[in-house]
């Protein structure tokens, strides 16, 4: 079987990194996780991939004088290392509009919550600020808009009484650890594709 060959970008600890490597050890995964990129030289998760054997590259944002010309590394950076698939886990960056055409169908992001609602940052908080009964995540194909791409998975969890940001983020994170390996196996598989800017199941 060929395995599409898969990039992760990080910027922080890498636990849904590790749930994707984790996926990827199957024999019948349709993808590998081949490299993964931080902006951030100090990210816990560099050490993640060192450990199961995945190639590294630190691509800081701060030595670029425009998000598009950051983009245009990462993606110099994807090619050399022949990638099929991005999945971002946690990678704190917006993308450049030419990114996101470039790696039109091709690139994944997961998110914690249910989107449309609360995009952006302070997720959780958000989310008990407005008193919602349940929350969750979502996997989804990135567009140029932040945090607006067609879904492809989601998970839902309830608010319980008395939850704080931290309580309700580590209920979430479970499910996100769950859908993301699975969402990205659908796109490796062919099984969804991003088509007129939505998510087409085959």
């Amino acid at each position: 079987m060929s395995r599409v060959r898969v990039a992760v970008l990080i910027s922080g600890r890498g636990s849904n990194l590790q749930s994707l490597i984790d996926a990827a050890k199957a024999p019948d995964y349709p993808a590998e996780i081949a490299l993964v990129v931080s902006n951030k030289q100090d990210a816990a998760g560099l050490q993640v991939a060192r450990d199961a054997g995945v190639l590294t590259k630190v691509i800081s944002h701060k030595v670029f004088g425009s998000r598009e010309a950051f983009d245009r590394a990462i993606d110099a950076a994807l090619r050399e290392a022949k990638i099929g698939l991005v999945a971002e886990a946690g990678f704190m960056r917006i993308h450049s509009e030419w990114f996101a055409k470039t790696w039109e169908g091709k690139a994944l992001n997961i998110h914690p919550s249910l989107l449309p609602l609360f995009p952006g940052i302070r997720v959780h908080q958000q989310a008990l600020d407005a008193g919602v009964k349940e929350s969750g995540c979502t996997v989804h194909f990135i567009v140029a808009e932040l945090d607006s791409g067609p879904t492809i998975l989601q998970a839902a969890v309830p608010v319980l009484l008395g939850d704080t940001a931290e309580t309700l983020a580590a209920r979430i994170l479970m499910e996100e650890h769950r859908i993301y390996p699975e969402a990205l196996k659908l796109v490796a598989q062919g099984k969804v594709k991003l088509d007129g800017g939505r998510a087409v199941f085959l």
